[in-house]
């Protein structure tokens, strides 16, 4: 039954943004995966905590690969998500579109 229901979430956080399948990462899908509910289970978008940015203005501290890894930890803590594929065109996307936001 795990197996089952993983790839249905897999197929459900997938779906709606198939048509960026072959793009390469981009601040459109980026900003489409954070205003998301589908990528956590209660409800919740990265927006919903973090409104046009609030609470990221420190990020340019991060490098590339640690932004991505707070990325999948607040997916999976704060939204109930599945984690995303470290090399995977959304999360380089989710990257490119935080990277916009103003810092400090």
């Amino acid at each position: 039954m795990k197996k089952i229901s993983a790839w249905l979430v897999a197929l459900f956080i997938v779906l709606p943004f198939s048509s960026h399948a072959t793009e390469s990462p981009n601040v459109e899908l980026g900003r489409q995966l954070f205003e998301s509910k589908q990528l956590g289970s209660n409800g919740k978008s990265c927006s919903s905590c973090h409104p046009g940015g609030k609470g990221l203005e420190e990020i340019s501290a991060y490098d590339n690969q640690t932004l991505k890894e707070m990325i999948n930890f607040c997916i999976r803590d704060a939204l109930k998500g599945t984690m995303l594929d470290l090399e995977s065109q959304e999360l380089d996307s989710m990257l490119v579109y935080l990277r916009t936001f103003p810092t400090r």
